[in-house]
């Protein structure tokens, strides 16, 4: 089957000198391109074979091995590294320092002195970059792609929970907004110590009144918070508590041993008020200024003309759109840098918050650089065109793996270094099969189909995808979690029904009653005699997915399988998919290396679900709506186990974790095909005057790198200069 395809670096040619004539175009001045008959360089040569050495006449002349040419880029791989969070306070630094742009602020008495600013000195966040203290200033340079791509803010500017996973050493949490905290003996209650004097960016207490008004106006209010998080379940008797102003006090009915997890992510109920204020959720938000659009304190003829000028149709979406960070710079945060210029203009700006609580070891206020600046990119190709034109100063976040040759290629010109960072999910390919679909009929019957799933993947040719698209560095397999993870079931589910066997496929497709093939061997529905087509629509973002869904196609009308491929946009997929209306949903299973905290890419718990967004309606409601599941089938099953998991003791979660992986990959809930190949947010671009970049850093759902890298650290090494 690998016949059908050009080889890799022929392919990757083709791609260096399609981007070096489009950079010239562009007025870039690219690297020269390799000659006709050279293909692009990789990483490391294959070494050249060695003379034999003088033998008798007599001797046979034996050939010198050859050297086997490592994966394009497998040296660009590190070692995992990061900042570290002091947390002994004889070791806290005894002076302060704050950025020359605020200090002239300070100067010109139109903010408050530095003292003034931080918390009290004993309760700092102080945190150790990862390499030097660095320097104040400079403009941080990135590539955004439109209003819907906030994560590519509070991706380097957020990091703003209550705890934080330590940079290289995942799973260990370690202190961030708060200080620190306690667990009762039986583990029923978590109490959370906030840092007294934090303030937020327009100088108002930090306090637990603002989780409190979270926790009371919002999360409690059915307009705002229509469907509560699994996470923190208060119909459960899950509760929360101001003890003082910088005390919280979480109870559980149980021993509820996940929390802490909980608070350290980027979940829905706690996972920071710079991704969720959008949500009503995150766990926090600032009472003080978002009281004024809450008719719990506003009287309701005044908030209905308040609804009116700003041009909303109910207080809901107004008050949601005020507690979006990347929308409204008069939002006061806690994150390091703050929206200056809104996510839905051409150039979203981000500039340092003079209230931020850290520090570093040597006690300079972060963070180092001055303002973030994100140029929107009219589409992905030319958000490439710039990274590799040494246009952005960090960037990750949409650099497609595809362009690891030509970034290689024009590094040295555009004064830029590249690192991979794979991700520890077990496919950057992941076909989820929508068991939850009604739309048709016929197809749904196939869908829910075990064998039907499993034919499928085994008619699909992982090695020729990997060696394509993803250069020979990924893994090719099935969607089961990376065997980093604890959850890992064992090395041997990777290739369960993974392998290409079409003989296999076709004669489990037979068995099943899928027999009847048109003139074109196309396999019919067995309802009316016409062709049986499955659709899938791959979202042109992060990964070459629609690429990927034609060499599927390709692969599955060997066993007589009409993929229908229609790319389509991301947010129409995901509304579709909230639906319940796609077939299948292809992406990748991030997240899922955490199976409890990112479990939506892997199971059906909630409508964004991609192996059965119907029954994740019912799962996350409550069952008052959505699909119900068989209560005899593995489906029902699997969340029965998931439910006990969230209650369960660490090694109670980790066995039932272990179960859940074995039967989904053995029912083949989502079609693996290749990962752990960086290709998801792990191609890494960063100038070479960036300092305090890891070498390599976990790429994680739960850290949101480069979060868990601390950006707040990095600086530009010729700041000042």
């Amino acid at each position: 089957m690998t016949a059908r395809f050009q080889p890799a670096r022929v392919y990757l040619l083709a791609l260096f000198l399609v981007a070096a004539l489009v950079l010239a175009a562009c007025g870039g001045e690219p690297a020269a391109a390799p000659a006709a008959a050279e293909p692009a360089a990789p990483a490391a040569q294959e070494a050249a074979p060695q003379p034999a050495a003088e033998k008798p006449a007599e001797a046979a002349p034996t050939a010198a091995p050859v050297a086997e040419e490592p994966a394009l880029g497998s040296t660009l791989i590190g070692e995992i590294e990061g900042p570290q969070i002091v947390t002994d306070a004889a070791a806290f630094p005894a002076s302060f320092a704050e950025a020359p742009m605020l200090a002239d602020e300070v100067a010109a008495g139109t903010l408050p002195a530095l003292a003034d600013r931080l918390p009290v000195a004993s309760d700092l966040l102080v945190i150790e970059p990862v390499h030097e203290i660095g320097k104040y200033g400079g403009t941080w340079r990135r590539g955004f792609t439109g209003p819907a791509d906030g994560q590519n803010g509070h991706r380097v500017a957020g990091g703003d929970r209550l705890l934080f996973w330590k940079s290289d050493g995942f799973p260990e949490m370690v202190p961030n907004v708060a200080k620190g905290w306690e667990v009762s003996e039986d583990g029923t209650e978590i109490t959370i110590h906030l840092r007294e004097g934090m303030k937020w960016s327009d100088g108002s207490p930090h306090t637990t009144a603002d989780y409190m008004f979270w926790f009371e106006h919002m999360y409690q209010n059915e307009e705002l918070v229509p469907v509560r998080s699994p996470f923190f379940n208060i119909d459960d008797g899950a509760t929360m508590e101001a003890v003082d102003d910088y005390t919280l006090k979480f109870s559980f009915p149980f021993a509820n041993s996940l929390f802490l997890e909980v608070l350290g992510s980027s979940v829905n109920v706690f996972g920071g008020h710079a991704i969720y204020g959008a949500t009503a959720m995150g766990g926090v938000a600032p009472a003080a200024y978002m009281q004024q659009f809450h008719p719990d304190f506003v009287d309701q003829a005044a908030l209905d003309e308040m609804v009116k000028k700003e041009g909303f149709d109910n207080w809901v979406n107004m008050f949601k759109d005020k507690n979006t960070w990347q929308r409204n710079p008069d939002l006061p945060v806690i994150t390091p840098w703050k929206t200056e210029v809104p996510i839905t203009t051409d150039n979203w700006v981000l500039v340092r918050n003079p209230y931020y609580f850290g520090v570093d070891s040597a006690g300079n206020q972060l963070p180092y650089i001055d303002r973030i600046s994100m140029t929107l990119a009219e589409n992905l190709e030319v958000l490439n065109l710039r990274a590799i034109a040494g246009e952005y100063d960090y960037q990750a976040r949409h650099i497609s793996l595809a362009n690891l040759p030509v970034l290689l290629e024009n590094a040295e010109a555009g004064g830029y270094t590249v690192h991979l960072d794979p991700a520890q999910h077990g496919a950057d390919g992941a076909l989820m099969i929508n068991q939850s679909y009604r739309g048709d009929e016929e197809i749904a019957k196939w869908l829910q189909n075990a064998d039907f799933r499993r034919a499928l993947s085994l008619g699909i040719d992982r090695e020729s995808i990997n060696e394509v698209i993803f250069l020979g560095i990924g893994k090719p397999g099935s969607a089961v979690v990376a065997e980093s993870s604890p959850f890992s079931p064992g090395p041997e589910y990777r290739q369960l029904w993974s392998t290409l066997d079409v003989a296999k496929a076709n004669e489990m497709l037979d068995a099943i009653g899928l027999t009847e093939k048109d003139a074109d061997g196309y396999r019919l529905r067995t309802d009316n005699g016409e062709r049986l087509i499955i659709e899938i629509n791959p979202i042109p973002a992060f990964i070459q997915f629609t690429a990927i869904a034609e060499m599927m196609k390709e692969d599955l009308a060997e066993i007589g399988i009409f993929l229908n491929v229609v790319e389509q946009e991301r947010g129409l997929v995901e509304q579709r998919r909230a639906s319940n209306e796609l077939q299948t949903f292809f992406w990748q299973n991030d997240g899922t290396d955490e199976l409890y905290l990112y479990p939506y890419h892997a199971l059906p718990v909630a409508n964004t679900s991609g192996t059965g967004p119907g029954y994740g309606d019912w799962y996350s409601s409550g069952g008052a709506s959505g699909v119900a599941p068989d209560p005899d089938g593995s489906v029902a099953k699997v969340l029965d186990m998931f439910s006990t998991g969230l209650k369960a003791t660490p090694e109670e979660r980790i066995a039932i974790g272990q179960e859940i992986w074995k039967i989904i990959t053995d029912e083949v809930w989502t079609i693996g095909t290749v990962g752990q190949s960086g290709a998801f947010m792990g191609v890494r671009v960063a100038k070479n005057n960036m300092g305090n970049l890891p070498s390599r850093q976990f790429n994680i759902q739960a850290g949101q790198t480069p979060n868990i890298s601390r950006p707040s650290t990095f600086y530009f090494t010729d700041a000042g200069e």
